[in-house]
């Protein structure tokens, strides 16, 4: 078998029934029950009959989308697939891939999730910040865009992506003047996201330091697979490293491209994305196509990579 990583995708990728394709596993619905136990709260009922507006809330999509990227995991060893070379996960995906690594229990990872949450929404009042994505400009001029944009307020890179697709976040009227920058360089398009806060910037420092208080709490093993951390593109196995990079990576961005090429750099074949939807499949597919690339979206297709 090729030598793989595991890579388990963050918020935006939720929708009402998203677990159904992957059919009636004990494992799944066992997954659910714990963290809906955990936070008192059917998670697995208010995927199945939404509405959208309420799983797209912040405070429900993290915890949500946490559970479903470990229940499809779950599910993988159920079926007896091997174990990954390393593991890493897209902002909150991070938390998913430390519980698949041993370095987080499962129910602490849920409450932890649904704690961040609440310290990210409650940092910047609703349509104080914003975040955009811009299609079609390299991360340079983007960089560039946002200097000249930001003239005392706060706006930056916060997910990179892709070459083509990179998300930028902070004050609203910074994040629309960096916008028209970026249009200005040659962007094909820069789009404003239907998101709550503007993660990963530097408007997320208040809750950082909230987060940084809860980790002092939680405990936190070494890895038994390396992770990939979106902070620093490193895989650090000491537990308070870990838990200062999972601060750092609330007011930081995502070094998505970053990551994709040190797995790639460090001998990995081929990416399996664990969770619904497809995101990473494709950002990682526009990184390095070289790389043999599966989105695990269905019970079928669980089976067939889990007994290859």
């Amino acid at each position: 078998m090729k030598k793989f990583a595991a890579v388990f995708p963050g918020q935006g990728s939720q929708s009402v029934g998203m677990m159904a394709p992957y059919g009636d596993q004990p494992v799944l619905r066992e997954t659910f029950a714990e963290a809906s136990e955990a936070l008192k709260q059917d998670l697995w009922q208010m995927l199945a009959d939404g509405p959208a507006e309420t799983i797209n809330q912040t405070v429900n999509t993290q915890p949500i989308m946490l559970t479903a990227g470990v229940a499809v995991w779950r599910a993988w060893l159920a079926e007896g697939g091997a174990a990954p070379a390393v593991v890493a996960g897209h902002s909150l995906g991070e938390y998913s891939a430390l519980v698949a690594a041993g370095a987080l229990q499962f129910a602490d990872a849920v409450q932890l999730v649904r704690f961040r949450a609440q310290a990210m929404q409650e940092a910047v009042p609703a349509g104080v910040g914003a975040m955009a994505a811009v299609l079609g400009l390299e991360p340079d001029a983007i960089e560039a865009a946002c200097s000249e944009a930001a003239q005392g307020q706060v706006v930056s890179a916060a997910n990179l992506n892709s070459s083509g697709q990179i998300v930028i976040a902070g004050h609203t009227a910074a994040v629309e003047r960096a916008m028209a920058a970026c249009t200005a360089r040659g962007a094909k398009r820069a789009v404003l996201l239907p998101v709550s806060a503007p993660f990963h910037c530097a408007l997320m420092a208040p809750a950082a330091e909230r987060l940084r208080e809860r980790l002092a709490s939680v405990a936190i093993a070494v890895p038994e697979i390396p992770v990939v951390n979106n902070v620093d593109v490193a895989t650090p196995s000491d537990p308070d490293a870990i838990r200062d990079a999972l601060v750092r990576q609330a007011f930081s961005p995502v070094r998505w491209i970053e990551t994709i090429r040190h797995m790639h750099a460090d001998g990995i074949e081929a990416v399996y994305e664990f969770g619904p939807g497809k995101v990473l499949a494709g950002l990682v597919k526009r990184i390095e196509s070289s790389l043999t690339i599966e989105a695990i979206t269905d019970s079928g297709k669980l089976q067939a990579l889990a007994q290859a």
